[in-house]
């Protein structure tokens, strides 16, 4: 009963532990980005508070109203009629509406609808760097994996060789020295272990952060990965315009500096307005009303802030079209010198899968043989075993800076 009792516990603990970890992709990862990070949220907000603020764009100005009395003499006396029925002084209330400008409207309006689009794309430039982050630190998780893997079968073959050189030294056939040096080297294979699993501690807050989930949250990484064909894609401005948000925000911000600068052209527009008066007369004068039209007319010197601004609009203009050129040439020669450093890599890394670590494995499986058979010593065989585990982790060092490059690409080109 009791044994039943502990098989039960024990698959409860196993279903806990597994089920409570799970195993996402790099995409499920990127999209918790896309819709949780506080980056994100805080352009939405920006977005959404613009595309309010250009809803009061075609507004008019507000009525000016007013009340008091009109050519009232001081002497309130004479404001009662006197012997011929006449008296002085009126009450008068007036309203005034200024009727807007249609083409300022215009203008106006269409500098504020297209303000929201500046910040969409610059959302889109963080969101590029986020995942940017996101993904280097996904592979360093996976090479870190691959890395424990490795450690993990080197620690059994260490293991064998230090309790085979135990049983030998008591035969009188092996020497202490090199038994004691793969007795330390499975001490440091230990203390790697335990360094390379606190590093995977640290990515995984790393992601959390980026996800703004709970810094606590246990979860494991698909360890399959992709080496991309870039070697004949071209790199040209019209790759960038089109792809990099960080330089549409630009292009949207030369637009809106134009519209801006039409905005501020049209105010130099004549506004016209309405003005209505009436007159409550005191005594026996009649009542009076007073209707007039009104015309504000910009004058030369009463433009000298408007024409100033265009012209500083105008050269703003200027300083971002350059500023888009920077980026571009900027990112050409970035894209193509990742591109040759990749392909580098690339040849390396085939030429440790296919000469370097083969070779080196039936080195050591060579080595392992003649040791079993007391034709070599164990100083041979733990050598043989350190040039192939250095090799190994120096291939996964060299796998993952491909990764890394291939990230820090597809950045330059602002690919998911």
């Amino acid at each position: 009963m009791k044994l039943k009792i502990k098989i039960l516990l024990g698959l409860l603990l196993f279903v806990t532990v597994y089920t409570g970890a799970q195993t996402i992709s790099i995409d499920t990862i990127l999209l918790e980005i896309q819709k949780q990070h506080p980056a994100v949220k805080m352009y939405d907000a920006d977005i959404q508070s613009m595309d309010e603020a250009s809803k009061g764009a075609r507004s008019w100005m507000p009525p000016e109203f007013s009340a008091g009395f009109y050519q009232a003499p001081y002497n309130i006396n004479k404001w009662k009629a006197d012997m011929n029925g006449a008296g002085m002084g009126m009450f008068m209330v007036s309203g005034l509406q200024m009727l807007p400008n249609k083409k300022k409207q215009d203008a106006e309006a269409k500098y504020m609808e297209a303000m929201s689009s500046v910040a969409k794309e610059k959302k889109n430039a963080t969101l590029n760097e986020l995942y940017a982050e996101a993904k280097k630190n996904y592979y360093e998780w996976m090479i870190i994996e691959k890395k424990l893997i490795v450690l993990q079968q080197n620690q059994k073959i260490l293991d064998f060789m230090v309790k085979n050189a135990e049983i030998r030294y008591k035969n009188g056939m092996e020497k202490l020295s090199s038994y004691y040096k793969a007795k330390a080297a499975l001490g440091n294979l230990e203390n790697m272990k335990a360094m390379l699993e606190n590093e995977i501690v640290q990515k995984r807050i790393a992601l959390n952060t980026l996800m703004n989930h709970d810094r606590g949250t246990q979860f494991n990484i698909d360890t399959f990965y992709s080496i991309k064909n870039y070697s004949t894609q071209s790199f040209d401005s019209a790759t960038f315009t089109t792809a990099r948000s960080d330089i549409k925000a630009i292009d949207k911000d030369i637009k809106l500096t134009f519209l801006q600068r039409d905005a501020e052209k049209a105010k130099l527009k004549p506004e016209f307005g309405i003005k209505y008066d009436h007159m409550f007369a005191w005594a026996q004068q009649p009542w009076q009303f007073s209707l007039m039209g009104m015309v504000r007319i910009p004058m030369k010197w009463s433009t000298k802030m408007n024409y100033a601004t265009m012209e500083s609009l105008k050269w703003k203009a200027a300083s971002l079209e350059q500023q888009k050129l920077m980026i571009v040439n900027e990112a050409t020669g970035m894209a193509y010198g990742i591109r040759n450093e990749i392909e580098l890599k690339k040849k390396q890394l085939k030429l440790y899968n296919e000469n370097i670590i083969p070779a080196l494995r039936k080195n050591f499986q060579t080595m392992q043989l003649a040791y079993e058979q007391n034709t070599e010593e164990l100083f041979m065989l733990y050598d043989a075993w350190e040039t192939l585990n250095m090799t190994q982790l120096d291939y996964l060092d060299q796998l993952q800076q491909l990764l890394l490059m291939q990230v820090e690409l597809e950045k330059v080109l602002e690919k998911k």
